[in-house]
């Protein structure tokens, strides 16, 4: 199945700059369209939060500065964005059969971001999110993990700095879980396409499940011929291992599943998810 239509949430921040960036690369590979979004927050929506002890008055005036700055970081990321596709010289259009090239829409929706996300990203090939800015974001971001845990698609976390390239050297993260197996047949098509697939598998980091070399025989049938590396963990993580071990393969893409453990597990105790999506330097491409 071809890439046909990708969803960008845009917040505005640097981080939201290079995430247009590399979906931008990742629809000209498959001359797909990115639908960037951005969520306003519904003033209303603060009245709730406003607690015991305050008067009408005040809570009029919270909504009102919660409304002009809703209003003002809207017209900032939507500045964001034209300068960037005016730069790139990418096609401005809303999404159509027939064109063959790349192309861009900004939309302006109001409400709660995680709700309204993962509801339009059930309508989306991929989710490209930006990367968390600190492990402080990566725990807390309900965008993020209501994409992951609520569309039902595959979430493309873009790294810091948009990359060169996207899915010409691909890596799997496998561990014989169901979620490393989503992430799977979501990437089919970019390991179709891809110049060389590798399937990154470890001892501490297999699942009961099937191993590397059934994947291997799996995707033989679609076309697709990977080599298996095992890796070790590096200083004592599976997480660290996995990156290095992408890294040396010179990957472009790595898909992998996302929470094989809970993800109040990973908060607390950390795990290769939270790892990946804290250090991570290329593309990952995750599903749950």
């Amino acid at each position: 199945m071809a890439i046909r239509k990708l969803l960008l949430p845009l917040t505005g921040t640097e981080a939201g700059e290079a995430a247009l960036a590399t979906a931008l690369i990742a629809a000209q590979r498959w001359d797909a369209h990115v639908a960037a979004l951005h969520v306003r927050i519904d003033a209303r929506d603060v009245a709730p939060l406003a607690g015991e002890g305050l008067s009408g008055a005040m809570i009029e005036e919270m909504m009102s500065a919660t409304e002009k700055e809703a209003n003002e970081r809207s017209r900032a990321v939507h500045a964001m964005f034209d300068r960037f596709v005016a730069a790139h010289g990418v096609v401005v259009a809303q999404p159509r059969a027939g064109l063959d090239c790349a192309s861009a829409h900004f939309s302006t929706v109001v409400g709660r971001e995680e709700e309204v996300v993962a509801q339009q990203a059930r309508l989306a090939d991929l989710i490209v999110v930006p990367h968390p800015e600190g492990a402080d974001e990566t725990s807390s971001s309900e965008a993020l993990h209501a994409v992951l845990f609520d569309s039902g698609r595959p979430v493309l976390i873009a790294p810091h700095v948009a990359p060169a390239s996207i899915g010409t050297r691909v890596c799997i993260g496998w561990n014989g879980t169901a979620e490393s197996a989503a992430a799977v047949a979501a990437a089919i098509p970019w390991l179709q396409r891809a110049d060389a697939v590798c399937i990154l598998t470890a001892e501490g980091y297999q699942r009961r499940g099937p191993g590397a070399a059934e994947l291997a025989a799996y995707l033989a049938l679609h076309g697709v011929h990977p080599e298996i590396t095992q890796f070790r963990p590096a200083d004592n993580s599976v997480g660290a291992g996995l990156l290095a071990a992408a890294t040396a393969f010179h990957a472009d893409l790595l898909t992998m599943g996302a929470y094989s453990h809970s993800r109040l597990r990973q908060l607390i105790l950390g795990g290769v998810t939270r790892h990946v999506l804290e250090r991570a330097r290329l593309p990952v491409m995750m599903n749950r």
